[in-house]
């Protein structure tokens, strides 16, 4: 914990939430923790509306030491909002956990969720932020976490710690067996200023039309150990592949090619925005 004053959390009673998702290099996943089992009271500074609405707020899965329970990081996987009921409820659940000090990882996603990916996506969390802890006090310069070159299930060569390898493969997969117009699962990354790391990836499944993703990353209080909009377009591209391996099951929603390229000039147009260079102008051609 990195709070203020993490006496306001309590540690995770027995029974509570929907038990043990994993236990990992000595931290324990609780899954289906209402934000009220872990603040012990309103705190100061919120009003008893937004402490009624925050305090039965769901947190997908929680991070926490092993040997006491001690509550370490959160993270929460939402759809994008639709209504302003949803709004109000992020605004009331953030109020109350910065004022707590509780680090969030928020994942907004249309398809990637805490019952199927959650387990997937923390334990990958866990160890790249436990490398990058190594890594901070070896003498010579390692290599980054995602970067880490190995043998991928598949038998080829190729980044081991890349969430989307799987995807890429069974996209060439799918491709040989005429199941899509082009054997490439695209993406991009970017960070926004002000905001969230976003991830975008994209398949052309018809000629024309693509199967698209967007996955946006927020942490409060929170170190990745490894960079988020990297982060963010690999957890896409993993969407995708899911999504992929569901194409016999029903239509996709399918994006026009040129729909796509427009939203990548938009994002381009946006520049001034960024954290970082943007370096897709490729993508923005017809």
């Amino acid at each position: 914990m990195t709070g203020d004053d993490d006496s306001w959390l309590a540690t995770v009673p027995a029974g509570t939430g929907r038990g043990d998702v994993l236990v990992r290099a000595g931290q324990r996943v609780h899954a289906g923790l209402r934000l009220g089992d872990l603040v012990r009271r309103r705190p100061p500074g919120l009003t008893a509306h937004q402490w009624n609405i925050a305090s039965r707020a769901l947190l997908d899965l929680v991070v926490c030491a092993g040997d006491s329970d001690h509550v370490e990081f959160a993270v929460e996987f939402r759809p994008p909002p639709t209504d302003a009921a949803a709004r109000r409820s992020e605004r009331a659940t953030a109020a109350v956990t910065a004022a707590v000090g509780l680090p969030v990882l928020q994942i907004v996603s249309t398809t990637l969720n805490a019952a199927e990916h959650g387990p997937g996506i923390v334990t990958y969390l866990l160890d790249a932020r436990r490398y990058a802890e190594g890594a901070a006090g070896a003498d010579e310069a390692a290599v980054g976490f995602r970067d880490i070159v190995g043998r991928l299930p598949d038998g080829r060569t190729g980044a081991v710690n890349d969430l989307g390898a799987l995807a890429r493969a069974d996209a060439v997969e799918a491709y040989v067996a005429r199941r899509l117009a082009d054997p490439i699962l695209r993406g991009l990354h970017v960070r926004w200023t002000a905001g969230p790391a976003e991830g975008w990836a994209w398949v052309e499944v018809r000629p024309g039309e693509c199967l698209v993703e967007r996955v946006s990353l927020e942490a409060h209080r929170l170190s990745y150990g490894i960079d988020p909009a990297r982060f963010a377009e690999d957890l896409a591209v993993l969407a995708v592949g899911d999504r992929l391996r569901r194409l016999d099951t029903g239509i996709p929603v399918l994006v026009d090619r040129a729909e796509l390229i427009d939203d990548i000039r938009q994002l381009r147009e946006r520049r001034d925005e960024l954290a970082e260079h943007f370096a897709y102008d490729h993508l923005c051609q017809a």
